[in-house]
Formats: C-alpha cells, structure tokens, sequence
C-alpha cells in the first residue's frame, strides 16, 4: 500500500467529506482548517471569515487504486470551482475552491488538473493553489458528518446527494464495492 495524503477546499467540508468517503483507495477523510493566519482556530472562529481558513478536507489515500489526478477530476466534477469564495449559499473565503498540495508533484498536478477543468467551461476556473499551510483537524462533531448526522440536516439532505450523484454517474470505475 502507498499511502499518500491530499487536501482539498472545496466549500463546506461535509459536503466534500462524504464525496470522498465513497472512493476506492480513500482510506481516510478528515475534516479542517487551512490557509489561514491563526493557530489552531475554532469552526465559530473560521465560519466568522476572520481567520483566512478554508473548511478543507484531508484524503489519505492509497496511489496503487487511486491517483491523485484521479481525485483532483473528481473534486472539480463535484464542487463548483468557477465560484470564488464561495459554494451555493455559503458565501465567504473559508469555502473557497482551494488545492493544497504537498510537494512539488502535488503541485504540477493540480495545475494540470486545472487546465483540464476548464477546458469547456464558458466560466473561468477560480480555484486557487495555495501552501504549504498547517493543518488543523476541526472538531469531533464534523468528523464524518453525513455518514454520522447530515442525513437528518436540511442543508445536507439538500447538498450532498447531488454531488454523490454525480460522482455516480461520472466516476463509477473509481466508486468502492
């Protein structure tokens, strides 16, 4: 097994969360903070957009099943990336569309990733790439949110199964069993 990890901000981080929990490979996904300029901040704190985090999530993930180009085609199909500082209706810099990428490699990937993204699109790609940055776990409640408590949160119910869909559609080939 090679495990690997990646961090992406793609808007609230129980949508992204669940997306990723589906994916063969995917060993881990856990919810944070980063970008910003103060240490280990509170989801209040973060939410409030005076600290410059991003809600983002941290995939490990074995690269014998899946790539990390295959995870960045599967976060630009399920978040929206031409939307800057914001995801729907959560509108500030701490959901923007952001890739931390932890070396080099990392980081040419997702500039290629980006190029690919936006080929077709009649929008411009806003996701920036940003770091290196610490990471801060966010807090217990969040860890696994859909799987543990979004099925009965409205704005969940609302969110994440259009993107579940569409990662059903688009990515069957990389869904677990």
């Amino acid at each position: 097994m090679a495990n690997q990890e990646a961090i992406f901000a793609g808007g609230c981080f129980w949508c992204t969360e669940a997306v990723f929990n589906d994916i063969a490979g995917v060993h881990a996904v856990e919810s944070g903070y980063i970008g910003g300029a103060k240490p280990d901040p509170t989801y209040r704190e973060v939410c409030s957009g005076t600290t410059g985090h991003a809600e983002a999530i941290k995939i490990g993930f074995d690269d014998s099943v899946v790539s990390y180009s295959d995870l960045l085609d599967i976060f630009f199909a399920t978040h929206d990336p031409t939307q800057l500082n914001r995801q729907g209706n959560d509108i500030g810099t701490q959901y923007r569309s952001a890739i931390f990428p932890l070396d080099e490699e990392q980081r040419a990937a997702a500039q290629a990733a980006i190029l690919r993204a936006g080929k077709g699109r009649a929008e411009p790609i806003v996701t920036t790439i940003e770091g290196p940055a610490p990471w801060y776990v966010a807090e217990d409640y969040h860890q696994q949110y859909w799987a543990d408590e979004g099925r009965s949160n409205p704005y969940c119910v609302a969110t994440i199964p259009p993107k579940l869909q569409k990662l059903r559609t688009s990515f069957a080939d990389k869904l677990k069993d």
